[in-house]
């Protein structure tokens, strides 16, 4: 049976080349996607357009992403699938693709130091990588695991990798309030955010000289680079945001934002020395240069001065880096911005301010930047100017990031709303949708398909499936009426 799944699984690999092996576009992160003939919604009562569904644990925060025939997602374990494993534990389900039948789950234990570690019922917050047969995933504990993509259990733990590697331990972190990285895979070597940041009272960085980049041998899991850039002490919250990558004039850059607010570019790492290389900084970028720079975690609860935070991921473009930033979701000022610089020099080119936090990575597409924020507004912005086209209110707070493909743009709110809109200069809604649970993970499309994880759910939504059987109402606690 092993070697007939790894048969399917080469098939897989082979005959499809529309997979999302990661979260964003290849390593920009953009968040667009060539597919085309995807749905303009769909209807999670009657099952119009879902081509499957499957239920999830109770909280999800993980993009899934798609590779080799099998969809991935981080999740919690409230809804237990192994009696042998119950309780608080982060899991990350593998489905097939097909038909959403499920394949297997890798299942840890929480860190129970202090629920600042790792927040209790928060599950898997950080998306898998794929490439091939390998599955990379940073856990809620922190520790980066090689998975096999077709593995022939149920139920996976630590012990089941082929190799792992400990963040906390190894590089002296400490985590605050979850692990939270999608690895960016560049030839032989992972980029991971290590997710250092502040203690439980908020006041003090306890690991100040812990890195905030580190770069893995995805062979073996040894640590073969990390940042010299000192930016433990003056991290604000934490270090949220996972590192991208853009190549101009064939020249590769490695682009990372640092929980200090700070974004950097390095040199990607070519070779492995016999110690722990720094990686090579080729320039910084300071999007809010007036902030205060000194103490910086005495303005936590300072609502109208406080240094930036970036918790997306920077997006390289045709030669340009977009990034949002400002003060953090739960601390700090009410002010938010999306910036364009010069990827090759790190000079800013544009500004663009937005409405309250901001969480969401910009979608770059047909000279237009889309982008989210924690007020309920969708902004189409000119990506050459800065200047607005048009925004949107979706009526509710978005943690998660828009997706363009099609022609469409895609976007879930923590309110429960799945939306629809035309991805042009002139707006238009195409569909609003109530799925009766917050969304804050980002809407992934692949072979055609439209990819949605709700906090409870998994929807694979199609142009043309269904009506198939829907979701229990109770999963939905959808609005009378």
């Amino acid at each position: 049976m092993r070697i007939d799944q790894r048969m399917i699984g080469l098939f897989c690999l082979l005959s499809v080349a529309a997979d999302q092996p990661q979260w964003g576009e290849r390593f920009t992160r953009n968040m667009v996607s060539e597919e085309t003939g995807l749905p303009n919604g769909f209807d999670p009562v009657s099952g119009a357009n879902v081509k499957w569904s499957a239920a999830l644990g109770t909280e999800t925060y993980s993009t899934p992403v798609v590779s080799g025939g099998r969809v991935l997602v981080g999740t919690n374990n409230e809804q237990p699938r192994d009696p042998q494993h119950t309780g608080d534990r982060g899991v990350l389900m593998c489905f097939d693709e097909r038909d959403g039948r499920f394949c297997w789950q890798l299942v840890c234990h929480k860190i129970t130091t202090s629920p600042f570690w790792d927040w209790p019922r928060d599950g898997m917050c950080s998306p898998a990588t794929v490439e091939s047969n390998r599955v990379y995933m940073v856990t809620n504990r922190g520790e980066v695991l090689c998975l096999d993509l077709y593995a022939n259990k149920t139920t996976l733990t630590e012990e089941d990798a082929f190799w792992r590697f400990d963040i906390l331990r190894q590089c002296g972190v400490r985590q605050h309030d979850s692990a939270h990285c999608s690895i960016l895979l560049h030839g032989q070597f992972l980029y991971i955010n290590t997710s250092n940041g502040l203690d439980d009272a908020h006041r003090v960085i306890p690991a100040p000289q812990a890195p905030s980049l580190i770069v893995l041998d995805k062979r073996t899991g040894r640590l073969v680079a990390q940042d010299a850039e000192a930016i433990g002490p003056k991290i604000f919250h934490s270090t949220w945001s996972s590192p991208a990558l853009g190549e101009m004039d064939g020249r590769v850059l490695v682009f990372f934002c640092g929980g200090n607010g700070i974004v950097y570019a390095f040199e990607p790492v070519r070779a492995i020395s016999a110690s722990v290389a720094p990686l090579k900084k080729l320039w910084q970028y300071d999007p809010d240069p007036t902030a205060p720079k000194e103490n910086v975690q005495s303005y936590i609860r300072n609502r109208k001065v406080s240094p930036s935070n970036i918790k997306s991921m920077p997006v390289f473009h045709k030669g340009r880096l977009y990034i949002t930033h400002g003060g953090d979701v739960w601390w700090g000022k009410n002010e938010a911005w999306l910036k364009c610089v010069d990827a090759a020099t790190g000079t800013e080119v544009w500004s663009y301010p937005l409405q309250r936090h901001c969480m969401s990575t910009p979608a770059v597409r047909d000279g237009l930047v889309f982008v989210a924020d924690c007020g309920g507004k969708v902004h189409c912005v000119d990506a050459a100017t800065g200047q607005p086209h048009w925004t949107h209110d979706a009526g509710g707070e978005m943690w998660s990031s828009p997706l363009v493909a099609d022609g469409k743009l895609y976007i879930g709110t923590r309110r429960g709303d799945f939306l629809v809109l035309a991805a042009a200069r002139e707006k238009k809604l195409l569909c609003s949708v109530k799925v009766g649970r917050p969304i804050h993970a980002t809407v992934t499309a692949a072979n055609q398909v439209i990819f949605l994880a709700t906090m409870n759910r998994l929807f694979a939504i199609a142009d043309g499936s269904g009506p198939s059987s829907p979701p229990a109402a109770s999963e939905l606690r959808l609005p009378r009426g």
